[in-house]
């Protein structure tokens, strides 16, 4: 047992000592790159998540403007009596003006919101 350092004699608690310091050292190290690597992947994050915002941004306008045609192809299509303007000589121009007034609502609407946005 000559060879080797016995632990509780002096060379084996200094031998112990610095392998500790070492290892706290290198402990002390990879906390650091945990945190770059934290920092890293938010400033990666950020941009991609900004740009997906905007995309969804954009489908809730599209959708938002086909909205009121939707609505009235959903209505005027149903097999009931009563629709309305059925009987009017100018009933089909009166619903397209109500469906296009809606929709330049809406588009007003929605560049007034992406001015707030911006």
């Amino acid at each position: 047992m000559s060879a080797r350092l016995h632990p509780l004699r002096a060379e084996g608690i200094d031998v112990l000592r610095q392998a500790t310091e070492e290892f706290t050292l290198v402990i002390r190290d990879m906390a650091e790159l945990q945190e770059r690597i934290k920092l890293l992947q938010e400033d990666i994050a950020a941009p991609l998540g900004e740009q997906t915002n905007r995309s969804v941004f954009t489908l809730t306008v599209v959708t938002v403007l086909a909205l009121p045609i939707n609505i009235a192809a959903g209505l005027l299509g149903m097999n009931v009596g009563g629709i309305p303007f059925a009987d009017d000589k100018h009933g089909f121009q009166i619903v397209v003006a109500l469906i296009a007034g809606f929709t330049a609502l809406a588009c007003w609407q929605a560049i007034r919101w992406r001015r707030k946005v911006s």
